[in-house]
């Protein structure tokens, strides 16, 4: 398990440092190997982030319950529900980690682990040649009964089920645009951190098991079993060694609920590379929008209480789900990584290294995930197979919607061709700062901006004596290929800004563009709409909405949402917006 860790974590090392936006495994296999495979990997991190919800609560409630009356078993997953809903009260409200909260919890976590694990390893280290010649004896005697496969078997299974060990390793790689700079640097040492720690407090856990001969007890969890023991041969009082024991647990179970938290702050930022590329409504892109935030956590809470009431909080069926999604994430991440190992050895000279580690995790992620849905389809696995499926199948739906509505706007373009363009200014005079100023958001250059524009020119002729165009390049699958390719963005992006202000002054309007990369749009248009005021104090702002013949839920939920967004957040700041109507009319 220990050694599991390290190499998959070495592999997300260099998936930051070749894809330094983040995105994790969803812009790997998207860019890498197609988008189908990033559609898959998509999906199953969706879900993957729910079941994280999901199995970190349950195991909290297991942690808590543990020194707990037996007779109050069954409100566990009481617990569960209501440490839900308060995770989902907060988020909701907008509270999101700190470092000052979680330090002191990670650090209780930390040492009080040593210590107990420390003592636990070295106080029972004559006992590990032991361990070991009964390991062997056990793996002879399997060999000499013919036993030897069930018994491997078995133990593949106990392997597959420490899935959840691996918890964050995809989370780091998917959460760089919230990391300190140099974000790469700050990505890998977190990184290099998590996957020592995991490894070690993993692999000491489990070696504690077998040196001090751990067992199953109803209502506590084995770490407790462990904890109580080790204590006790420590001969303090009750009172002092039940302190110990109640502290390490609950530090244990604050952990938990830290990671639980990670859920629906890393499951919103999928939602929103999904979006970006047309496989969910573009209103989850908007991450700055608190009310796509909300919507977010809303569902993926919903989605996670489901699940723990069909499991009955049973952490065991819950690791079964969550091992299915977060390794078919892992096999589509080495995968598409092998490839890019192969088709960079002309260009990295440790690529054979790379590669070797990569194909190294390939192999130990499908044979986790083989035996998983081999063994545990039956029992549990079929339910996280269908919840992802049906995810798949969703997005598929939206993102034919989006292509049709695609094509509908390529007429809206046509309309537009006969536009003579201008290559050189009628000498046009920049207005003073406090002429009337119209600033319009525009995407590409084509049928929706055009229009929107002369949509200002036939509502209020000649009233504005200065055009701004703004635009933000998102930095998303389809275009991202490398680091390379944001300077092929902003190149695209400034070309457009050209454009329109080209097509302006051909009216004989003075024009000036401004533009931004980012990753998400309405952070972006905020701060340039915020300059723009500060320099032209009479500034009216413009954006467009798609109106269609006739309104049904698909038009509602999947268009419309950033032109409405970008108008709430500037009108919080006292900034005039307006929202123009572009019609859509089907051929």
């Amino acid at each position: 398990m220990a050694f599991t860790v390290l190499i998959i974590s070495a592999t997300y090392s260099k998936i930051i440092e070749v894809f330094p936006t983040g995105g994790g495994g969803y812009v790997v296999a998207s860019k890498l190997l197609g988008s189908g495979a990033g559609l898959v990997s998509g999906a199953s991190l969706v879900v993957d982030y729910i079941l994280t919800v999901a199995i970190s609560l349950a195991s909290c409630s297991d942690a808590l319950f543990s020194f707990l009356p037996p007779a109050w078993l069954p409100y566990k997953i009481h617990c569960t529900l209501a440490l839900l809903v308060f995770l989902t009260f907060l988020n909701v409200r907008g509270v999101k980690e700190s470092t000052l909260v979680l330090t002191p919890i990670f650090m209780a976590f930390i040492v009080l682990h040593a210590i107990v694990l420390g003592y636990g390893v070295f106080a029972h280290s004559t006992g590990m040649g032991e361990v070991v010649r009964e390991s062997s004896q056990t793996v002879s005697s399997a060999h000499a009964t013919g036993m030897l496969w069930p018994l491997f078997v078995s133990f593949m299974l106990a392997y597959t089920m420490g899935a959840g060990t691996y918890t964050g390793i995809e989370a780091v790689s998917n959460s760089m645009r919230i990391l300190r700079e140099p974000k790469v640097e700050t990505g890998r040492r977190t990184m290099r951190y998590m996957a020592l720690s995991l490894a070690l407090t993993a692999s000491g856990i489990l070696l504690c098991y077998l040196l001090w001969n751990v067992h199953s007890q109803e209502g506590k969890t084995l770490n407790a079993v462990l904890i109580e023991g080790i204590t006790a041969d420590w001969g303090l009082p009750s009172g002092y060694a039940r302190t110990i024991v109640i502290a390490t647990i609950f530090s244990e179970a604050a952990l938990l609920l830290v990671a639980a938290q990670a859920g629906f702050v890393d499951g919103p930022a999928v939602l929103a590379n999904m979006a970006v590329d047309n496989w969910l409504p573009k209103r989850f892109s908007h991450l700055s929008d608190r009310l796509v935030i909300s919507n977010g956590v809303l569902m993926l809470s919903a989605v996670a209480a489901i699940i723990v009431v069909f499991t009955r909080g049973s952490v065991s069926a819950l690791v079964v789900m969550y091992a299915i999604n977060v390794f078919i994430v892992f096999v589509l991440s080495h995968l598409g990584m092998c490839l890019h190992w192969w088709h960079s050895r002309w260009k990295v000279r440790t690529w054979k290294r790379n590669f070797a580690i990569t194909a190294t995790g390939l192999l130990l992620c499908v044979t986790i995930l083989t035996f998983t849905l081999i063994r545990k389809f039956t029992h549990g696995g079929y339910v996280t197979v269908i919840i992802t499926a049906t995810l798949i199948a969703l997005c598929i739906m939206v993102k034919l919607h989006y292509r049709k509505v695609a094509k509908l706007l390529r007429r809206l373009d046509m309309q537009f061709r006969e536009i003579p363009e201008v290559t050189t200014d009628p000498g046009l005079v920049n207005p003073s700062t406090d002429a009337p100023t119209a600033a319009l958001f525009v995407g590409g250059f084509g049928g929706f901006g055009i229009h929107s524009f002369f949509a200002i020119h036939k509502n209020w002729p000649r009233y504005y004596e200065r055009f701004i165009f703004l635009s933000v390049g998102v930095v998303d699958t389809a275009h991202f290929k490398g680091t390379e390719e944001v300077d092929n963005l902003k190149e695209e992006t400034e070309k457009t800004i050209r454009k329109y202000v080209r097509l302006a002054r051909g009216q004989g309007c003075y024009a000036i563009g401004e533009y931004r990369i980012a990753a998400e749009s309405i952070d972006a248009m905020m701060e340039m709409a915020k300059e723009v005021k500060a320099q032209y104090p009479q500034t009216v702002f413009f954006t467009g909405k798609l109106i269609f013949p006739q309104e049904n839920l698909m038009t509602r939920l999947l268009h419309n949402q950033t032109a409405y967004a970008i108008q709430r957040e500037l009108q919080f700041e006292g900034m005039t917006t307006i929202v123009l109507p572009v019609r859509v009319m089907p051929g």
